[in-house]
């Protein structure tokens, strides 16, 4: 049973498998196409609210360092992803790297973990963009019933219409085609880009030095005890990292972390990139360069602006700009933060269509998802199931708690592609690499601690939410994917006659 649970697909077969005329995709993206997926996906929730709440909450004005810290943890992940998307320039990103190097269930395991962390991140992220269009047609003197914006307490029913018609509306987007979908997320990142840079260069006028004192705040005890809400590293050694002053920059790294969420998403778009050994690591190392060096601008002028204290944990920018006397400021960072959310959902909803046809196509998941469409060459069957499940979860429900699983089902991957790299150099020296992460294996095992880090500061009930759904993957794993798998039919084991 453990040779068939770490059997590994071939690499060479894994490339000739994108060749087949009924599950081959359209190559038609450019470096610069997936530098604009990743800043496209990247900045949005992280830039617009969670600065104030990891400033207020742990780190002060160090807050620009702790996005730093995040920024380094993707750094080193990035590396991995780059050396793995140029070599196995397949769908399916971690999926397809661990399938290739860790073997089957790993694979599955990770896959699983995927569509769980891009289907969560989708739904999550409509929701708040349905939040900012609210605002702005309330401002407007324009209300939507209580019942269709999902916020009907009186009743204990709403269905949230806005956010759901984002997800179809993206879905017909992503269906019609890749080129299509690169040219709306490039006017859309072109708007928000635009919306940033007038924030961080306006706001510079209003920075009052006396805002940055003290710089890294004075350590808060924080009292040691078994509530599932504590980060898991407290609940195991009886500490947090935030009785201490410095140590609250990494904890609020933790926090920050989502902000970077979705950069790997590049990866999943390299078998649709025209020369993907040279633009896939392009794409993925450059949009992360330019998100970083956004994320710390905005940081450090927004708690130069306010006191870290009086920060808004929903609306900081807005609010900051209010504080000053410039109250018009705050249509124009909520229409941003609109405009940014649109591209953040699409490039999720890709990201996750993708990695279930990858899975389809090599008979993990039913193979009647792994066909493409005959004219736009586009995965349109899994894509259109997933946006009506996630348009109808993102209607009906907020997800607020389930919002730390996007973190540590990207944090898991981040550790299962770095310890894939060393496994690969060492089983397959041969392989070209056309891009190669340096100081192997030092990079890998820095980005499996860092990664390793992050995870135990987030809530112990995230970790048990995040085994449940491992534990129903085993499941479908063991009933259905093992011998239905591509690998197995190879190898003669029995399978159930495939659908077309």
């Amino acid at each position: 049973m453990s040779s068939t649970l770490f059997r590994t697909k071939n690499i060479e077969q894994s490339i000739q498998d994108t060749e087949e005329p009924e599950h081959a995709l359209r190559k038609s993206l450019s470096a610069l196409d997936l530098t604009v997926f990743g800043v496209g996906v990247i900045i949005g929730t992280g830039i617009f609210v969670l600065t104030g709440t990891a400033a207020k909450n742990t780190a002060g004005p160090a807050v620009s360092l702790s996005f730093v810290v995040a920024g380094v943890v993707c750094a080193l992940a990035a590396l991995c992803y780059a050396e793995f998307a140029s070599t196995v320039p397949v769908a399916g990103s971690a999926y397809t790297f661990s399938y290739a190097s860790l073997g089957e269930f790993p694979a599955w395991i990770i896959g699983w973990d995927l569509v769980l962390e891009l289907a969560l991140g989708t739904a999550v992220v409509a929701v708040g963009w349905s939040g900012y269009i609210h605002s702005l047609l309330d401002n407007a003197g324009w209300h939507l019933p209580a019942s269709l914006s999902g916020r009907d307490g009186a009743h204990g029913f709403g269905f949230d219409i806005l956010a759901a018609a984002l997800v179809l509306l993206l879905t017909a987007i992503l269906v019609i085609g890749m080129k299509l979908s690169a040219r709306v997320t490039s006017v859309v990142v072109a708007i928000k880009v635009a919306v940033v840079l007038v924030v961080i260069i306006a706001g510079a006028f209003f920075i009052k030095s006396g805002n940055y004192d003290p710089f890294i705040p004075k350590a808060q005890p924080v009292p040691a005890g078994g509530d599932l809400k504590a980060p898991l590293i407290q609940l195991m050694f009886g500490w947090a990292p935030s009785d201490f002053g410095v140590m609250g920059i990494f904890t609020a790294a933790s926090v920050v972390f989502f902000a970077f969420i979705g950069f790997d998403v590049v990866a999943t778009a390299a078998e649709e990139t025209r020369f993907p050994q040279r633009d896939v690591p392009r794409g993925i190392i450059g949009s992360l360069v330019i998100c970083t060096a956004l994320y710390v601008a905005v940081s450090i002028v927004v708690t130069g602006m306010q006191k870290y204290t009086k920060l808004s944990v929903d609306a900081p920018l807005a609010d900051a700009f209010k504080a000053t006397g410039h109250p018009w400021f705050a249509g124009l960072i909520s229409f941003g933060a609109a405009v940014g959310l649109t591209t953040v959902c699409m490039i999720l909803l890709l990201g996750q269509s993708r990695v279930f046809f990858a899975m389809s196509r090599d008979g993990l998941l039913p193979r009647f998802f792994s066909h493409t469409h005959p004219r736009f060459r586009t995965p349109y069957r899994p894509t259109i199931l997933l946006g009506v499940v996630i348009a109808i979860v993102a209607g009906f429900t907020s997800l607020s708690a389930l919002a730390e699983l996007v973190n540590i089902g990207t944090l898991f991957a981040f550790i299962v592609v770095a310890i894939s790299v060393i496994i690969l150099r060492r089983t397959r020296p041969d392989l070209e690499r056309s891009f190669r992460t340096p100081w192997v294996p030092y990079v890998p095992v820095l980005s499996v601690l860092a990664s390793l880090w992050l995870m135990l500061n987030l809530p112990a009930e995230t970790w048990l939410r995040f085994a449940i759904w491992m534990v129903v993957g085993f499941v479908v794993y063991f009933f259905y994917g093992r011998s239905h798998s591509r690998l197995a039919r190879r190898e003669g084991q029995p399978a159930t006659k495939r659908r077309s």
